[in-house]
């Protein structure tokens, strides 16, 4: 089975503001890396999060990833993710069906917290892009 690690990462600057997108998709054995670093305009924090794992979980399928494991540092996302927190906000509500709807497409899809100190690949990635803006 095809098996690929994503760290993911969105962020603005003022929210909403300025937002990038930052990400790693990595097969599980080394064998490939793809990187994700763009703008995607005015939006929040939490839209842009959303944004950045749709991004990376499209090119993982286009990758040809059967499983995959996604760590975000958006509490919040990985929980409404996981189905712990019900999705109230009316922008976030159509992202979340958008990452449900793409999450068929793998026989196994994880979502895990993890601090920003271990998702600094992808934060740098939507510094970059902000930066180069």
């Amino acid at each position: 089975m095809k098996s690929f690690i994503i760290h993911s990462d969105g962020g603005a600057r003022g929210n909403p503001g300025p937002a990038a997108i930052g990400a790693v998709i990595a097969a599980a054995d080394g064998s490939e890396i793809q990187y994700i670093s763009k703008c995607i305009g005015e939006t929040t924090n939490n839209q842009a999060e959303y944004q950045a794992i749709i991004a990376a979980l499209e090119k993982a399928l286009e990758l040809g990833a059967e499983e995959v494991r996604c760590f975000l540092d958006s509490e919040l996302v990985v929980k409404q993710l996981n189905r712990e927190y019900k999705v109230k906000n009316k922008e976030l509500a159509p992202l979340f069906v958008k990452v449900y709807n793409l999450a068929q497409g793998f026989k196994k899809i994880t979502f895990a917290h993890v601090f920003r100190e271990e998702n600094k690949e992808a934060d740098r990635l939507v510094n970059e892009a902000l930066d180069a803006a």
